[in-house]
């Protein structure tokens, strides 16, 4: 790929003063959808703080602090003298139509990332996770939460809830190096199907920290029941996601047939 030269690709000026949205963050936003979309590669130099300034017809400190949360965030680098360089990474795609399919992708996410254990206990399954998991009101469960890194940087942040009798065969310390789904076929268990709902939604005051993003930041939301081949649900997952270092890929085929204008998931 040809690294674009700095200030090759002019931002439209389309941030508006009569929205609610700071002026900086409007700016930040304009930057970063043009890094994720690859308008601005990685190594490539972005417009000059005085070019921005006159694009957006702001002050140098509206620039400066758009800047300063793209870096925070590990999508620049700024050097005094060399302006501001994209620093972000390809992301990590998830692409699966199947259960095989999917523990494959997950264990090449394992080899790339590593992962940090905030919480590991087991308690008695809240509403949620007691209709999910089709559990009796006292029953308990394994719930865990962690925080999955890619180069240093926070990508996911996933709560975890296993049936108790099932969870009792892994110890924490095994979710470091491979993926629950791993673990629980370890156990016996064969796993047969999931049902996932994928939502948007916004960080707040456990996942922005967790992730490194502010409060109110955009998050995919992942919501995911596995079920074993007696159609037992056998974990319920929640991960969220930053948009910048996820995406689902999904191959679709032409649903076949006269006037057909419908498009159909392909399932191995």
């Amino acid at each position: 790929m040809t690294v674009p030269k700095p200030n090759s690709r002019v931002l439209h000026n389309s941030i508006d003063e009569k929205l609610p949205t700071p002026l900086y963050h409007q700016i930040y936003v304009l930057i970063r959808d043009k890094i994720l979309s690859g308008a601005y590669e990685n190594g490539a130099t972005i417009p000059t703080e005085k070019k921005l300034e006159q694009t957006f017809n702001v002050s140098r400190i509206t620039v400066k602090r758009a800047l300063d949360e793209l870096a925070k965030e590990g999508m620049v680098t700024r050097q005094r003298g060399r302006g501001t360089m994209v620093t972000f990474n390809a992301p990590v795609s998830s692409s699966f139509g199947n259960m095989d399919g999917l523990l494959e992708d997950m264990l090449t996410i394992v080899k790339e990332t590593k992962v940090r254990i905030l919480e590991f206990d087991y308690v008695e399954a809240p509403p949620q996770v007691m209709d999910a998991l089709k559990l009796s009101p006292d029953a308990r469960v394994q719930h865990a939460v962690r925080t999955r890194y890619k180069d240093d940087a926070p990508f996911s942040y996933v709560i975890t809830y296993v049936p108790e009798d099932i969870g009792k065969c892994f110890e924490r310390d095994e979710l470091k190096s491979q993926p629950i789904l791993a673990l629980i076929e370890k156990t016996g268990v064969s796993i047969a199907r999931a049902r996932q709902t994928v939502t948007a939604t916004l960080a707040d005051g456990t996942t922005g920290p967790a992730l490194n993003i502010g409060i109110g930041s955009p998050l995919l939301k992942v919501s995911r029941i596995v079920y074993d081949e007696s159609n037992r649900p056998v974990e319920y997952i929640i991960i969220y996601y930053w948009p910048g270092l996820y995406r689902l890929n999904l191959d679709l085929s032409r649903m076949k047939g006269e006037g057909s204008n419908f498009w159909t998931m392909n399932m191995k």
